[in-house]
C-alpha cells in the first residue's frame, strides 16, 4: 500500500535520498559535506519520520540528470511513506511537456508533483526569465504540476518575474530562498521575500533554516526573525514545513528540526500550525492524503 489515503499528522515537504553505488552526488564535496557522502535510503529515513509524527512526505531531487526522477517515481511507489515526487527536467528543451507526459505514464507517475532545477547553481541571476526557461515553466504548469524554487537571495527577484509572468503556475520557495541567517543579515532579503510573497500563486517552504545558520551554534532564536519573516508575509495557508533531510544533518538530528519548526509556529493558532506542518502540503501538491489535524504536541523550550 502506498502513502494514499492515509491520515498524516504532518507531512514532511521536503527531504532527499541517495545511493551512491547507483550515481555520484557530485555537490557532496569539502570537508564540511564530508558527512553526506554516504547512502541514505528511505529505510534511514522512515523510523527518524515516524518517530516526529510525519506520516508522508515529499521526496525532492537532487542532481540534474533525467534518469533520477523516474528512480524516485518508482521509489515512491513502492513506498507507503512517500505521497510526493519533485523531479527534474530540462526545462530549457524544446520537448518538456512531451517528456513530462512521458513521466506521468511511467511507473510511479502518478506522484510526480512538481519539478525543480538548481537555479542557485546558475551564474546568470536572471536565468529564471530567460525565455526559453519561461516556455518550459508555462508547460510544467500546463501539466498541472508546481514549481519548486531554490534559489540564493540574489536570484529572488527574477523569481519574482516569473511568478508574475506565469499566474497559472504556482511557485515554492524552498529554504526561504536561503537567507544569511548565519551573518544576523535581514533586510535586503526580507524585501525580496514580501515582494514574492504578494503574488498568490507563490508558496514557502519553512525548511533549511539550521544549515544557513551557523552548523555548531544555531539556535531557534537565531532563525526567528527569518521565520517570522515569512510566515508574515505569506501567512500560514501559504507555508509548508520541510526538513531537508538528509542534509539537515550537518546542523541537527531530524528531531531537532521538527521539535524547532514546532518552536518558530507556537504564536499560531491550532487550524494555523495544521495548515503549516500539513494543509499547505496535500493543497500545494495535490498529495493523494487526508488533511487531518495531527494530536496537539507541546512545542520544546528553546
Amino acid at each position: 500500500m502506498t502513502g494514499a489515503g492515509t491520515a498524516p499528522g504532518v507531512v514532511d515537504a521536503h527531504h532527499h535520498v541517495w545511493d551512491l553505488s547507483v550515481r555520484d552526488q557530485d555537490w557532496i564535496t569539502g570537508d564540511e559535506l564530508s558527512p553526506l557522502r554516504r547512502d541514505f535510503t528511505l529505510a534511514d529515513l522512515a523510523p527518524e519520520a515516524r518517530a516526529a509524527g510525519v506520516a508522508a512526505t515529499v521526496l525532492v531531487q537532487t542532481i540534474t540528470v533525467p534518469e533520477e526522477t523516474p528512480e524516485f517515481l518508482a521509489l515512491a511507489a513502492r513506498s507507503d511513506l512517500v505521497a510526493g515526487v519533485v523531479g527534474w527536467t530540462d526545462l530549457t528543451a524544446p520537448g518538456v511537456a512531451d517528456t513530462l507526459a512521458e513521466l506521468r505514464a511511467g511507473p510511479g507517475g502518478e506522484h510526480l508533483v512538481g519539478i525543480r532545477h538548481q537555479v542557485q547553481g546558475e551564474p546568470d541571476p536572471r536565468w529564471l526569465v530567460r525565455p526559453e526557461v519561461l516556455r518550459g515553466l508555462s508547460a510544467v504548469a500546463g501539466a498541472g504540476l508546481v514549481y519548486d524554487l531554490l534559489v540564493l537571495p540574489h536570484q529572488l527577484a527574477a523569481a519574482v518575474e516569473a511568478a508574475r509572468h506565469l499566474p497559472g503556475l504556482t511557485f515554492v520557495l524552498d529554504h526561504l530562498g536561503k537567507p544569511p541567517i548565519a551573518s544576523g543579515e535581514l533586510a535586503p532579503w526580507a524585501r525580496q521575500i514580501r515582494r514574492l510573497a504578494a503574488l498568490p500563486n507563490t508558496v514557502c517552504k519553512l525548511s533549511g533554516m539550521v544549515t544557513e545558520a551557523d552548523w555548531a551554534s544555531w539556535s531557534v532564536a537565531a532563525l526567528k526573525p527569518y521565520a517570522e519573516t515569512v510566515i508574515d508575509a505569506f501567512g500560514p495557508g501559504r507555508l509548508m514545513f520541510g526538513s531537508d533531510w538528509p542534509v539537515c544533518r550537518l546542523a541537527a538530528t531530524y528531531a531537532e528540526v521538527i521539535a524547532a519548526a514546532r518552536a518558530l509556529t507556537t504564536g499560531l493558532g491550532p487550524a494555523e500550525r495544521h495548515d503549516v506542518f500539513t494543509g499547505t502540503a496535500v493543497r500545494t501538491y495535490h498529495l493523494p492524503v487526508t488533511a487531518r489535524p495531527a494530536p496537539p504536541q507541546e512545542p520544546p523550550c528553546a
